[in-house]
């Protein structure tokens, strides 16, 4: 028999051998004798109040064994001499779209502008000391997408685009920790992510399917409305039956590409702002009522902040507590911050995105002749602004959370996790007013919410603008483009997720689609 059940562990208990049985035991009225295994389904930490609760969705496996098969089996089959499905960008969206065609039976040859993981490794190196941007290998671009070395968060909202679970069993059947499938809010690391990309690549290659770096694709060859072939930047010609387009938010230039060739693109509304640091312990403090040190149990503390400010939403994106803020450009002449945490989230600061949601027909009234890359053209505006203002390098325009609140120039700026450096900046007058103005309300309503948050002793950076897509690429209910057939906008690119599962998701929908309309 299995029993699921709900169970309370304070801080004290959680200390304990056994406690999980010992509750189960007495909550059903059982002898701890018959409860041959507890398995935890769900984990997540409530510190609402001073006395912090681990909370614990369980199965309770009682005179019977827990089953020795999966819950998900991923049979991939040799597709060596199969039909051809062609994948341009090789992120969550282009590696789940790629397992799903082996799965399925189909070739996937994938294409992407970047490095494999080793090698981005010297290019990020290039950014942070050299602030040499390559720009098809950087924070963005090259294996395993932007997702690689900014973070690893696998939280989504995205319930109902797809089948979650499968997702996260996928990871760790490539080599993730089975805590993935039970925290509340689930995170592998950057510094772990890699050699489980890497698996997935070598998967890809062992059933018989193409992983192509530095392959950059430049342009399309239509006829009759159909995509026919794929050009590349060294001059080859690939012949396709259905394109894949898991290319990322920041891959302008298959935007103004497609633009170019009057291929239907529409703006899109996003967010952009800046990114905060505190010290960890602040936030700790904060989160876990403490002085001092958080308990050696507790994760470092996460935050999640929202404030409406002259209708439009303030909040946090991508919080990353025990993290690094890094240098995100993918360009020379332009300065992106974006967060990262390693695998168990012991560094000395928090760093959270903090940005305003645009109203992509309000906001941009002098952006309007681009047309549909107006939201873009705005966010490469404000990109170059931080590059000006940090020194026209990769060091990045900075302020004390309370100058620029107050309207002040920093005198001084504190230690921060970002590598290439920070420069104090005036970014309250600098910022355009629609996002200057209402960070600096949302901050004072946050340090409101969070006593103690809003602190001289945290820095903010700019710029993060990185959020989302400007731009959705459309397409029609079986996921085809309306107007170009065998093309199939996916994932961060397309308009159609924000953040690695959701994306991971939509790779799968994609490719299932592609292999349908055949």
């Amino acid at each position: 028999m299995v029993k699921e059940l709900q169970l309370r562990v304070n801080l004290i208990e959680e200390k304990k051998a056994d406690i999980l049985k010992k509750k189960a035991s007495r909550k059903l009225g059982i002898d701890i004798s018959d409860i041959t295994t507890v398995k935890v389904l769900r984990k997540s930490i409530d510190a609402r109040k001073k006395d912090i609760i681990f909370n614990y969705k369980v199965a309770v496996y009682i005179n019977e064994n827990l089953p020795e098969k999966p819950d998900y089996i991923f049979e991939y089959k040799d597709v060596s001499n199969a039909k051809e499905i062609h994948i341009i960008g090789f992120g969550p969206a282009g590696m789940y779209a790629a397992l799903r065609c082996i799965e399925l039976g189909y070739k996937p040859i994938v294409l992407e502008r970047g490095k494999n993981v080793q090698d981005r490794r010297r290019d990020l190196r290039a950014i942070n000391q050299e602030h040499f941007v390559n720009e098809d290998s950087n924070y963005c671009f090259g294996e395993g997408g932007a997702g690689t070395y900014s973070d690893g968060k696998l939280y989504t909202r995205s319930l109902k685009r797809g089948d979650v679970r499968r997702i996260f069993e996928n990871l760790v059947y490539h080599g993730a920790a089975e805590d993935i499938l039970i925290d509340a809010h689930p995170h592998i690391g950057t510094n772990k992510l890699p050699k489980i990309i890497q698996n997935i690549r070598e998967n890809i290659l062992k059933y018989g399917g193409e992983v192509h770096f530095d392959t950059r694709v430049t342009d399309f060859v239509i006829k009759n409305s159909k995509i026919q072939a794929i050009r590349l930047k060294n001059g080859n010609e690939m012949t396709v039956n259905s394109v894949i387009l898991a290319t990322g938010h920041s891959a302008r230039d298959i935007y103004e590409l497609l633009d170019k060739k009057d291929i239907l693109l529409k703006a899109k509304s996003f967010a952009m702002g800046v990114r905060v640091e505190h010290p960890q312990e602040i936030i700790d403090q904060i989160q876990y009522s403490c002085d001092g040190q958080r308990d050696e149990l507790l994760p470092a503390a996460a935050y999640s902040l929202v404030q409406q400010v002259n209708n439009r939403g303030v909040y946090s994106f991508c919080m990353c507590p025990g993290g690094f803020i890094v240098p995100a450009a993918t360009a020379n002449g332009e300065v992106v911050v974006n967060g990262m945490s390693p695998s168990r989230r012991n560094n000395k600061f928090a760093n959270s995105g903090i940005v305003v949601e645009l109203n992509i027909d309000k906001d941009f009234r002098k952006y309007e002749n681009f047309g549909a890359l107006k939201g873009l053209e705005f966010q490469k505006d404000l990109e170059k602004l931080a590059f000006n203002a940090g020194g026209k390098s990769q060091v990045a325009p900075a302020q004390r959370l309370t100058d620029f609140v107050e309207g002040n120039l920093s005198s001084s700026l504190n230690e921060t996790s970002y590598q290439p450096g920070l420069k104090s900046s005036p970014l309250h007058s600098l910022l355009p007013k629609i996002i200057g103005g209402r960070l600096r309300k949302g901050f004072d309503a946050f340090g409101k919410k969070m006593h103690g948050y809003y602190t001289a002793e945290a820095n903010i950076i700019g710029v993060e603008s990185r959020t989302s897509s400007p731009v959705n690429i459309p397409r029609k209910e079986n996921l085809e483009h309306p107007q170009l057939d065998g093309l199939y906008p996916c994932g961060e690119g397309g308009g159609y997720a924000g953040g690695i599962i959701s994306a991971a998701m939509d790779g799968e929908r994609c490719a299932e689609a592609a292999i349908a309309n055949l």
